[in-house]
């Protein structure tokens, strides 16, 4: 007689109930932190040098390259690790990277993205997916399109979801390319509150601690989409529409 395994399968409804908290909770109380710190979005962003906020798309892009070639070798090195110790490394490095004002933290912006794409990949991990795969790959770079967590979002928002690109040719250049814009702008939050006088190094590690988790938190809605999908065989689009009638309410 054959063993019977019986495999636990997903509830749907428990699941986007799971997912939901994630998103609304991905920014928590960060923006009041970097308000404290700096002011709102909009004006972290004029608080930047000109030529700093020409050049941001360009330097995001070139970032965003930086930090997938050392995520992947980075994982190939040294095991996903906990949450926790993702978010106080990059935190780590924000602190550093604000000593200087922002010639320091443009210095650290390809490291600190890459611990963020580290710690989506991580979270890709812990959702059953393997981060070392190119379409997991292809989603970790998507994660990033995100609004950041200075943006206000009431849920009814979550395009980002349902972000369609064909995996062939130079689809990850299309990617980054379109991802690199909107990636700017939160990005440019992140260095302004690094320049506050006095506070750079306060700042950079708060900022760094809220972007990580915030990042890690999209990650999860994501990726659990994604599984949810496989595991409960519902189209990937029914479950964003849930998902977001969930936000709504």
């Amino acid at each position: 007689m054959q063993d019977v395994v019986l495999v636990k399968k997903l509830d749907p409804e428990a699941e986007l109930d799971r997912l939901a908290r994630l998103y609304s909770s991905a920014g928590g109380t960060g923006v009041t932190l970097l308000n404290k710190l700096g002011g709102s979005a909009e004006s972290l962003l004029d608080q930047l040098p000109e030529p700093v906020r020409l050049g941001l798309t360009g330097a995001t892009e070139q970032a965003l390259w930086l930090a997938m070639h050392a995520a992947e070798g980075s994982r190939r090195a040294v095991p996903d690790q906990k949450p926790w110790i993702n978010t106080a490394l990059a935190t780590a490095m924000g602190a550093a990277g604000g000593l200087g004002g922002v010639s320091t933290a443009l210095v650290e912006l390809p490291a600190s993205t890459a611990m963020i794409l580290r710690a989506i990949q991580g979270a890709a991990a812990r959702e059953g997916f393997d981060p070392t795969a190119e379409n997991v790959k292809f989603d970790s770079i998507r994660v990033l399109s995100a609004a950041g967590p200075l943006e206000k979002d009431d849920g009814a928002d979550l395009g980002f979801f349902s972000m369609r690109l064909t995996l062939t040719g130079p689809a990850m250049q299309r990617m980054i390319s379109m991802v690199a814009p909107r990636l700017s702008v939160v990005l440019g939050q992140k260095l302004a509150a690094q320049s506050v006088p006095l506070l750079g190094a306060l700042a950079g590690g708060g900022t760094n601690f809220i972007y990580t988790r915030y990042y890690q938190q999209i990650a999860h809605v994501h990726f659990g989409l994604r599984r949810l999908a496989i595991d409960a065989d519902i189209p990937h689009d029914d479950l964003v529409q849930r998902l977001s009638g969930r936000m709504s309410v």
